[in-house]
C-alpha cells in the first residue's frame, strides 16, 4: 500500500528575477536661483514618492506553497500550477501566453550556445512574467529493460531523466509558439515520433542531485470532479513514487516544465534565428499534475534513438 504524503509545499528549482523597475526620469537640475529652494523641495518630495513606489513594488510579496515570492509571480504560479490554466494541449487552441527571447551564452569552449526561455501569461489582463510551462502529457514510470549482465539499457531512467509522451499537435503548437516569440525554428532532434500512435516521446530531465529540488507528483483527489473543484495531494517526488510498484505505470495529466534551447554555431559568433540555424529544445519537468494511470499507452522499453 502506498501512502499519500499530505505535504502541500511545492518545491520549485528556481525563481525569476525580480520585476525590473522602470528607471524614474531625474528633474533638471538647471533652475534660476530665486525658485531653487522650492524647486529642490518638490524635487526631494517626488523623489521620496518614487523611492516609495520603488519600494513598494520590491517588497510586495506573497507566499505560493512555502515559497515567498514577488506577487506577480506568485499569481502566475497559482494560474499555471494550481489552476492549470493556459497550458498547452487539450484545454484551449491557443494558450494565452507568450515565449521571450532567451540570451544565448556560449556553453564553455565549445560552439553550442543555450539559453533558458521565460514566459508572459495573459491573465485576464495582467502580464505575468514565470519560468514554466504546463502541458497535457504521458510520464512514464513503467520498469525499463536491463541487459544480460544486470545493468539498465536506459542509463539514469526515473532518477535523472523520464519519457514523457505527448501528442504531435501539442508539440508542434509549442514550436510554434517559440518561433513567434524568438524568431527560433526548433528541430526535431531528440524526439521519437510514433506515427501509429500520432504521439511524441521525448526525453525530459529531472532535477535528481543536492541542492535542486526533486520533481514532485501531485494526484487527483477526485477525478471526476469539475475542472473549477478539481484539487490535487501531493504524494512524493518522480523518483520516489516511481520505486512503488502501484505506481510503475503510465500517468496521464499536466506536466509543468522549465525549458532551454540550445543551438549549435560557432564558437566565435553567437547565432542568431534565421540563418540556417535550428534551436534544440531541453524540457525540465519539475512538478506532474495527474489524473491518474492509462493502459492506452505503450510504454518505451528500450532507447529508440540513442543506446547507453
Amino acid at each position: 500500500h502506498y501512502t499519500k504524503n499530505t505535504d502541500d509545499a511545492e518545491r520549485l528549482s528556481h525563481y525569476s528575477a525580480y520585476p525590473k523597475i522602470a528607471h524614474q526620469p531625474q528633474p533638471h537640475t538647471h533652475v534660476f536661483r530665486h525658485n531653487a529652494v522650492d524647486h529642490n523641495d518638490q524635487i526631494a518630495a517626488a523623489s521620496r514618492d518614487d523611492e516609495e513606489t520603488v519600494a513598494t513594488a520590491a517588497n510586495t510579496l506573497a507566499d505560493w506553497r512555502g515559497n515567498t515570492v514577488p506577487e506577480k509571480e506568485a499569481k502566475a504560479l497559482r494560474h499555471v500550477f494550481d489552476d492549470l490554466q493556459d497550458h498547452f494541449g487539450y484545454q484551449r487552441v491557443d494558450p494565452r501566453v507568450r515565449f521571450n527571447s532567451s540570451n544565448l551564452a556560449r556553453l564553455g569552449n565549445s560552439g553550442t550556445w543555450f539559453g533558458d526561455l521565460d514566459f508572459t501569461y495573459d491573465i485576464k489582463g495582467d502580464h505575468c512574467n514565470l519560468a514554466y510551462i504546463g502541458m497535457d502529457v504521458c510520464v512514464d514510470l513503467t520498469p525499463k529493460l536491463v541487459h544480460k549482465h544486470g545493468q539498465p539499457m536506459l542509463k539514469g531512467y526515473g532518477e535523472s531523466w523520464v519519457y514523457v509522451y505527448l501528442r504531435q499537435l501539442t508539440l508542434d503548437k509549442v514550436k510554434s509558439y517559440v518561433k513567434t516569440g524568438t524568431g527560433w525554428d526548433v528541430s526535431d532532434e531528440g524526439t521519437v515520433f510514433d506515427p501509429n500512435r500520432n504521439l511524441v516521446a521525448i526525453e525530459a530531465k529531472m532535477h535528481d542531485k543536492g541542492g535542486q529540488p526533486k520533481p514532485s507528483v501531485w494526484v487527483a483527489n477526485d477525478k471526476n470532479a469539475s475542472a473549477q473543484d478539481m484539487s490535487f495531494s501531493r504524494i512524493g517526488t518522480v523518483q520516489d513514487v516511481s520505486t512503488h510498484p502501484s505506481q510503475q505505470r503510465i500517468h496521464r495529466g499536466v506536466g509543468i516544465f522549465a525549458v532551454s534551447m540550445e543551438v549549435e554555431g560557432n564558437h566565435s559568433v553567437m547565432p542568431t534565428p534565421g540563418r540556417g540555424y535550428e534551436a534544440n529544445l531541453s524540457f525540465t519537468l519539475v512538478s506532474l499534475r495527474t489524473w491518474g494511470i492509462t493502459d492506452c499507452v505503450a510504454p518505451i522499453v528500450h532507447a529508440p534513438s540513442k543506446w547507453y
